[in-house]
């Protein structure tokens, strides 16, 4: 009987380590989104289609996730490198998971020459392919730069609002 016991735990412990995140998953990921930009300063606005691609790494715990993003944002007259911040609340447990989030970070021209505080809002969804280390979500995202550059001795705002597709592998 002992010997039975101790080769049970032990099973558990060695297998225990696939298990070892069943209360969290660390992550990493790629990110791309297609969308449009505006730029307004005053009465002015100019809109351009904008496209963006990037990574992520992040913790995932059962009702919240964080992570860290680098994205790359380019449209027709500007692009810009993004180091985002996020935090997100899942709102149900089950195989397609809904989701809201924000994040704070620093966006740089591409230029690297200046750099402003950016604010974004994502709403998703996750899907969880339980058989597969992989996580999708889909989410919409609006980032906020205000006075994002410097041009003609005004600083516009810049306002990014776009969808992507998101692919996460799970450690």
């Amino acid at each position: 009987m002992k010997t039975t016991v101790i080769c049970a735990l032990l099973s558990v412990l060695c297998i225990g380590s696939a298990n070892a995140n069943a209360l969290w998953d660390l992550y990493a990921g790629a990110v791309v989104g297609v969308g449009g930009a505006t730029m307004f300063a005053d009465d002015n606005t100019v809109s351009n289609d904008a496209n963006s691609f990037g990574a992520v790494v992040g913790l995932d715990l059962p009702i919240v996730r964080a992570e860290l993003e680098y994205n790359y944002m380019t449209a027709d007259d500007f692009h810009a490198s993004l180091g985002m911040l996020n935090g997100y609340v899942k709102l149900s447990p089950t195989f397609i998971v809904p989701y809201i989030g924000a994040g704070i970070g620093v966006a740089a021209n591409g230029d690297l020459d200046g750099s402003a505080t950016a604010y974004q809002g994502m709403l998703g969804l996750t899907i969880d392919l339980e058989i597969l280390p992989l996580k999708f979500d889909v989410e919409g995202r609006v980032l906020y730069i205000p006075d994002y550059m410097e041009f003609a001795n005004t600083e516009p705002d810049m306002l990014q609002y776009e969808g992507r597709a998101k692919i996460r592998y799970i450690f």
